[in-house]
Order: structure tokens, then C-alpha cells, then sequence
């Protein structure tokens, strides 16, 4: 993949399979124009020949730390930016910045630096991962900084973030939980349930109070048991929450995918990824916020006490696991990573899927679901094959 920043003012894709909200189109025609996908029509234009690849909508990720050795959380435009080339380059052309358990002051220092570039256009948002979560599934945050989700704490952060605040992940049984989640939920603000020990009726309540999405579900929560169903059963219940799923092959086993995709369907299902910054690098020693990670054959830990530390995932990654390993069909893999996401973000009019007036947010696939090329808002950030080049045989996958 060869990084290139050439303008497309008025372009004709062909030849692809297109991922359209309605289907795959065989041989399709994409057109754009002006940084949007326009109607197709007659006049001059360049044409790029995708024959055997795949055309997919740009991927959308609500849930992402880090990336390319860099960290939302180090509170430097620059690592932010290092953190959003690294992802972008594998198809993800919207991304939520996430940041880890941290003191309430540094955490509103990050959002400040954040929402700069959420209003410049480089992201699409501040989640905020802790530190109202429980210490009894915090993970890889901090046990020392966590706190009760007292709502003027709350919303403190979420006032730090300067109207960029998209979501903040909670455990709603604690002191002041539902009443955050109530607030965030008056405010616009998405309230997820996570790193939470609540059990079944208490997740209930959760999303009877206003929280909508469940952050990297199973992960971080009880189990699922036949007599204590736990958080899991309530949020894969309810038709309201969107769940988050982590397709890395350590976080869940393909069984546990299924059964999320069985039960709440490519439309409530969000892949995300949760990386941390080793995404795009290699083994080694990686700092995530204020702890320290070793990551091993690609497998992120806690140098201390040994906790899976999020992931080294990137979004194409996990749709080439969804459709190769799990078998899901490639359109339903697609809308996991694409318009579901948009719609939880409340982006939908702009991103997510391959439709005229919206952003030119392209990802070109060969035949092994390997990213090809990327384009931008109708720019290419990865150059795409050249025309009439051969896609790699692999599957066809399953439409």
C-alpha cells in the first residue's frame, strides 16, 4: 500500500463488487465528485478499472485508543495524528478517540487537545473509558484512579470535551451510575455500559435510564450463566443497545460471535477495535495511559498482573476474520463496521455507507479482504490498484 494524497475531483469506480445498503452490486459503478459520492451521469471523468476487488464504505470505529506507537491519551495533537494515519491506512476513514482511566483533570487536558481535532475534521469524537468503572472488572485501567460516576464528575469531562464529547463508558451499578447515565443521555451523549459488574436487572435499569451501547460486550462484565444471565443477557436483549464486539480471535471466541450476530443482527452489532498503541506495530513494551503493556505475538497484557490490555486490531483485520473465520456474509461484516457504527454515532447522514450525497469514504478490497486502497472525503490516502490490475483469487466470500 503506497500513501498518496491525490485530489479526485470527478472519478468513476467500476467494475467492483459494491457493498450497497440494499446488497452487493456485481460490477459496479461508483461515482465521485467534489468529496462526496455523486449521482452517476454523463460527461467527463477519470475511470478506475476494480475488476475482483471489493468496493465497501469506509470504516467507521467508535472505540480505538491508540495505534502506530502512539496514544490518544498522551494529550499531543501529533500522537493523535500518528494515531489516526495509522488506522486510516487500513480503511478506517472515521474514528471516536477513546482515552483510559486517568485523574479527572489530566483526562479534561486530553479532551481539550482532542476536540481540536475533532473540530478540524481528523476525528469524529471523545469517548471516555473510565474512570467510573468497576474496580472488579476495570481491566487494563488503574484500579488507584477509579471513581464513583458522580454525575457533576461526569459531566465535568463531558464539558471538557467541548461539544465533542460522543460517549463515555460507566458501571451503572455504582453510586450515582443511573443518574450519569440519565444525565449523559439528556445531554446527547451516549451512555455505555462496561467494566462493569452489574448483574441482569441492573442492566436493565441501565437502559431503561438511557444507555445505549455496550462497550466490547462479555469483555469486562460477568459471564453469561443459565440462573445469573448477568449484563450480557440484558444487552443482547434489548432492541435499543448496540453492542460492541472486539474480532481479534483473543477477546471472543467465534462461538460468542455468533451468538451476538444470532441474537442482535449486523444492524445492532458495532465491530470495534479497542487498540491500544501497538495497533500496526510490532511486539514490544507499549504504554497505555498511565500503565505499562507488553504485547506478544500480537497479543496485548498487562506487564503488571498479566490482563488482556486492549487489542492490536485494525478494523480490516477484523472484517477479514469475520468473513473468513466466522463465515458471517460479507455485507452483514461490512454494516458491522460501517453503518451500524454511523448510526450509533448519530453520523449516518454522512458515513457508513455507499450512497449519493455522502462523504467519498472508500475502501477497495482484493480478493483476500485485503485493503487495496483507502479514499477520503474523495481523496485517496492509500493509492488503489492500477486499472485493470489483478485482485489476489482468495474467496469470493458469501453475499
Amino acid at each position: 500500500m503506497t500513501p498518496t494524497t491525490q485530489p479526485t475531483r470527478r472519478a468513476v469506480l467500476t467494475g467492483a463488487r459494491v457493498v450497497l445498503p440494499d446488497g452487493v452490486a456485481e460490477g459496479g459503478r461508483v461515482t465521485v465528485e467534489g468529496g462526496r459520492i455523486a449521482e452517476d451521469a454523463p460527461g467527463e471523468a477519470s475511470t478506475l478499472d476494480l475488476s475482483g476487488h471489493w468496493l465497501v464504505p469506509g470504516f467507521v470505529d467508535m472505540h480505538v485508543h491508540g495505534g502506530g506507537g502512539a496514544s490518544f491519551s498522551a494529550g499531543s495533537a501529533e500522537e493523535a495524528l500518528e494515531v489516526v494515519a495509522t488506522h486510516r491506512a487500513h480503511g478506517t476513514t472515521t474514528m471516536v478517540a477513546s482515552t483510559v482511566t486517568g485523574h479527572l483533570d489530566d483526562l479534561a487536558r486530553q479532551a481539550a487537545v482532542l476536540s481540536e481535532l475533532v473540530e478540524q475534521g481528523d476525528l469524529a469524537g471523545v469517548h471516555f473509558e473510565g474512570p467510573f468503572i468497576s474496580r472488579n472488572r476495570c481491566g487494563a485501567h488503574d484500579p488507584a484512579l477509579l471513581r464513583d460516576p458522580d454525575p457533576a464528575d461526569v459531566r465535568k469531562l463531558v464539558e471538557a470535551a467541548r461539544g465533542t464529547a460522543r460517549m463515555v463508558t460507566l458501571a451503572p451499578e455504582l453510586p450515582g451510575g443511573l443518574e450519569s447515565v440519565r444525565m449523559l443521555a439528556d445531554s446527547g451523549v451516549i451512555a455505555a455500559v462496561g467494566h462493569t459488574d452489574a448483574g441482569y436487572e441492573a442492566a436493565v435499569e441501565a437502559v431503561e435510564a438511557g444507555a445505549t451501547v455496550a462497550t466490547h460486550l462479555f469483555n469486562a462484565m460477568p459471564t453469561l450463566l443459565h440462573r445469573t444471565p448477568g449484563p450480557v443477557a440484558a444487552l443482547l436483549e434489548d432492541e435499543r443497545v448496540t453492542v460492541e464486539l472486539i474480532n481479534d480471535g483473543t477477546h471472543l471466541h467465534p462461538a460468542v460471535l455468533e451468538l451476538a450476530f444470532a441474537r442482535a443482527g449486523a444492524d445492532r452489532v458495532a465491530f470495534v477495535t479497542d487498540a491500544m498503541g501497538a495497533a500496526g506495530m510490532g511486539d514490544g513494551v507499549y504504554p497505555l495511559g498511565p500503565l505499562q503493556v507488553r504485547v506478544t505475538d500480537g497479543v496485548a497484557r498487562l506487564v503488571e498482573g498479566g490482563s488482556i490490555a486492549g487489542s492490536t486490531l485494525t478494523l480490516d483485520t477484523a472484517l477479514r476474520r469475520a468473513v473468513t473465520v466466522d463465515g458471517l456474509p460479507v455485507a452483514d461484516a461490512v454494516r458491522a463496521l460501517t453503518a451500524t457504527p454511523a448510526r450509533m454515532l448519530g453520523l449516518a447522514d454522512r458515513v457508513g455507507s455507499i450512497e449519493p450525497g455522502k462523504d467519498a469514504d472508500l475502501v477497495v478490497l482484493d480478493g483476500d479482504y485485503r485493503v487495496a486502497g483507502v479514499m477520503r472525503k474523495g481523496e485517496w490516502v492509500v493509492a488503489p490498484p492500477a486499472a485493470g490490475a489483478p485482485a489476489s483469487p482468495g474467496r469470493s466470500g458469501t453475499a
